[in-house]
This record gives C-alpha cells, structure tokens and sequence, in this order.
C-alpha cells in the first residue's frame, strides 16, 4: 500500500517536472521571438557575414553550416533555460509578469462613463 501511493507520488511529481519544463520551454521561444527580436536580427546578420566569409574556405556548405549552427544555439538555449528554472523549482505560475500565460486579465482601470454616478454602482 504504502509502496503504490509513493510510486504515485512519484509519477505525479514526474508528471509536474514535464509540464513544467514544457510551459518554460513555449515561454522563452516566443519571448526569444517577440522580445528578441533585436536579438534575432544580430544573429541573422553575424549568419550572414560568416557566411560570406565561409563560403571562400567551404564553399559547398557554407550557408547549411552556420544556419544550422545559429539555429541549434537557439534551441539548446531555449532547452537549457528551460531546463535550469525547471530543475530549481520555479514554476511559470509563480512568475508576476507571466500573467498572461494563465489567462489571467490584469485590469488597470475601470472604466466610468458619465452617466456611472446616477446609474451604476461603483465597488471600489
């Protein structure tokens, strides 16, 4: 009995540990893609001039090579990241500006018209 309920335990835990790392790793990509963006076009423009500059030593693969490259430190960054917040802990609910990951709506300000006074009821 007491063996099934920790092999259980450990399923669920397991269970949460990849749901974790999973919501961490869609997360970074697509703030690597929005907030990076900058990022992005830095390294697409280094691609292209080691590109260039490959191209007279290896002239087959050059291109291949470096995109490759470029996109393979992309991910493994990604993964990696991922795999470090996940493994201290830090679970994506946790974090105050990944509000809207949860679907959660941050409300800034109500809005009052002017005929609110008369007509609604303000809870403030």
């Amino acid at each position: 009995m007491v063996s099934a309920q920790s092999s259980n335990q450990g399923k669920t835990y397991s269970l949460l540990m990849i749901k974790s790392f999973l919501i961490w790793t869609f997360t970074l990509a697509v703030c690597l893609l929005v907030v990076g963006f900058p990022l992005v076009v830095l390294m697409a423009t280094v691609g292209c001039l080691l590109s260039i500059i490959l191209q007279s030593v290896m002239p087959v693969s050059a291109v291949l090579l470096v995109a490759g490259a470029l996109i393979m430190f992309n991910v493994m960054a990604v993964v990696l990241a991922a795999g470090v917040l996940t493994l201290k802990g830090v679970h994506p609910s946790e974090i105050k500006w990944l509000s809207w990951l949860h679907g959660e709506a941050d409300q800034m300000q109500t809005s009052v018209y002017a005929a609110c006074p008369l007509t609604c009821e303000i809870k403030m």
